[in-house]
């Protein structure tokens, strides 16, 4: 008889608090260090306070990695309640959070399984792996089966987002100061997509933010075939309520999926964005 599973993954999945609560999901967060101070990416050091802090002085938090000792940690409580664990992190292209995972779970193997998913992705879109990991466990799938079937998913995936500013990228080391100064005077809105397990340029929009996401979403998801289950609508925050609805309906409007998720991306991703970016994310059908 196979063990209870557990799916877990890393806090750059960016899944709220009741959607971790609902699908019986946890994470490990990575560590966000600005100055001399330390936090978890677990909500104690929020976006906003990111924000203010990136426009008294400038200054953009480091983020790392978690390390194998904190996923050993995470990992040996649900070894030991008798789980195998199917974990899910962002991209190994972009941090070494799944190397640490894969590390921790190679220490553990006389404890348990731990069955390590590259994502080869980031934010929600790791996180729609989680939700279906935890569909496939509520079915009866064991650990092993549940991990084969996400790597499939992985090309599936649909990763995309628009930013209002490549400030925080050129700050962040990402791109030239001369790249940020041109699409910030020629009011250049790029939209960035998931290739390989990187992100990489697909699109430049001009024209004000709130023209471009509707822009955006519109060209993201006509025509595709999405899968009729669980999509996405990330935001690093800063943008209004009553737009955000509307572009949830539009949406709706364009898909067949069974629910949208409005999500708010954490400090992790929103230190290498900035403000007002916003992505839609999904699977494409088989």
């Amino acid at each position: 008889m196979s063990k209870p599973v557990y799916i877990t993954c890393d806090s750059t999945c960016d899944l709220p608090p009741a959607l971790l609560e609902r699908f019986q999901i946890r994470f490990a967060p990575l560590t966000i260090t600005l100055g001399e101070e330390n936090f978890l990416d677990d909500g104690s050091f929020t976006t906003q306070q990111l924000y203010a802090r990136f426009r008294e002085d400038g200054t953009l938090p480091q983020t790392a990695a978690v390390s194998p000792q904190a996923f050993m940690d995470f990992f040996r409580p649900l070894l030991e309640e008798g789980y195998e664990i199917v974990h899910i992190d962002l991209s190994s292209e972009l941090s070494s959070t799944y190397q640490n995972a894969c590390l921790a779970a190679m220490e553990l193997e006389d404890v348990g399984a731990v069955h390590v998913v590259d994502s080869r992705h980031l934010t929600a879109s790791a996180g729609l792996l989680a939700l279906h990991g935890a569909d496939l466990r509520d079915q009866g799938v064991c650990a092993a089966d549940i991990a084969a079937r996400l790597r499939e998913m992985t090309a599936r995936l649909d990763t995309s987002f628009v930013l209002d500013t490549l400030d925080y990228m050129w700050k962040g080391g990402r791109c030239s100061g001369i790249a940020a100064l041109g699409a910030n005077l020629l009011k250049l809105k790029p939209c960035l997509e998931m290739r390989d397990g990187a992100l990489v340029v697909c699109k430049k929009y001009r024209g004000s933010i709130e023209k471009v996401y509707r822009q955006y979403i519109a060209e993201r998801l006509s025509g595709k075939e999405v899968a009729a289950d669980y999509v996405f609508l990330a935001h690093s925050g800063q943008v209004d309520e009553a737009l955000l609805e509307e572009l949830t309906a539009l949406v709706k409007e364009l898909t067949c999926a069974r629910e949208i998720f409005l999500i708010q991306a954490g400090c992790t991703i929103s230190s290498h964005c900035g403000p007002k970016t916003l992505g839609v994310l999904f699977l494409r059908k088989a």
